[in-house]
């Protein structure tokens, strides 16, 4: 018992600690707003803090106090945080296609879907430096929700595939190789699998995740 409340003032303190480095960014953000040359960086800087903490909100929460979520609206919101950190990336020309089926609802908690689906973009953003499309299909297919992530980058090699969704594994040095796996985590902890392929049809890497409705 003292270990587990060791834990749980732990994560009480980094929660803590992560809440004060959001609200300094966007006090930041304030002092930059007013000037044109910074409104737009203000702004993205303002989301990104929100973001901050809804992730910090959704991993403190248990997924059973949302049932479900409306996938159209995770993927936007995915989608919105995709481009921006592509930017900060000072990565353009890339185009998110999406094709969601309206009403279609996931079990889980929003936040953890977000995530989902912001590593898949923001991998497939990153594959293609020099600009690309990547759509987002999303389909009620009888009892299952089939979403496909897709690309038309370089694809990925035969070799590196059956080893994509292991920690920390990654093909850069810049990268942690942590995405895909945090990917296939939240995935299966809310009933789901996801499977990586290159598309059988051009080019480019296709991702599928299935879950039961």
């Amino acid at each position: 018992m003292a270990e587990e409340r060791e834990t749980d003032l732990a994560l009480e303190g980094l929660v803590h600690d992560l809440n004060n480095v959001f609200q300094t960014i966007v006090e930041s953000a304030e002092l930059l707003e007013p000037d044109r040359k910074w409104a737009s960086l203000a702004r993205t800087l303002r989301r990104s803090a929100d973001r901050g903490r809804r992730i910090v909100d959704g991993y403190c929460e248990t997924t059973a106090a949302v049932a479900t979520v409306d996938l159209e609206q995770v993927v936007e919101a995915a989608i919105e945080f995709a481009a921006d950190v592509l930017v900060a990336l000072r990565i353009s020309g890339v185009e998110f296609r999406r094709d969601v089926e309206r009403g279609i609802r996931l079990k889980g908690h929003p936040t953890a879907w977000e995530r989902v689906f912001f590593n898949l973009l923001i991998n497939a953003g990153q594959a293609m430096p020099k600009g690309g499309a990547v759509s987002i299909q999303g389909r009620l297919n009888d009892d299952q929700v089939v979403v496909t992530v897709a690309d038309d980058g370089p694809g990925i090699p035969e070799e590196v595939l059956p080893h994509i969704f292991k920690p920390r594994f990654s093909t850069s040095a810049k990268r942690t190789g942590m995405g895909l796996q945090i990917v296939k985590s939240l995935v299966r902890k809310n009933g789901g699998t996801v499977h990586a392929a290159n598309r059988a049809e051009g080019r480019g890497a296709e991702f599928r995740i299935t879950v039961p409705v």
